[in-house]
């Protein structure tokens, strides 16, 4: 459970604990989503999750199931 006493963690210090790895916190966070679009292939599920428009949910979708961009143009 989260300590709301503790200040936020900044992002120049996230910054400065992912870059030297090649890491951004953008690009964490879209490895994020992606997976869960892998588990679940819901993009209700990803759109309540991670706050993201149906546009955006329906992209990592077929990023991570290609398999259904094209049943829809059968």
């Amino acid at each position: 459970m989260a300590d709301d006493r503790l200040p936020p963690v900044s992002t120049m210090v996230t910054n400065d604990i992912f870059r030297p790895l090649g890491l951004t916190l953008s690009k964490l966070r879209q490895d994020r989503i992606l997976d869960e679009a892998r588990q679940t292939a819901v993009p209700v599920h990803l759109m309540r999750v991670f706050g993201i428009a149906a546009e955006t949910a329906m992209k990592y979708i077929y990023g991570a199931h290609p398999e259904r961009r094209s049943t829809l143009w059968r």
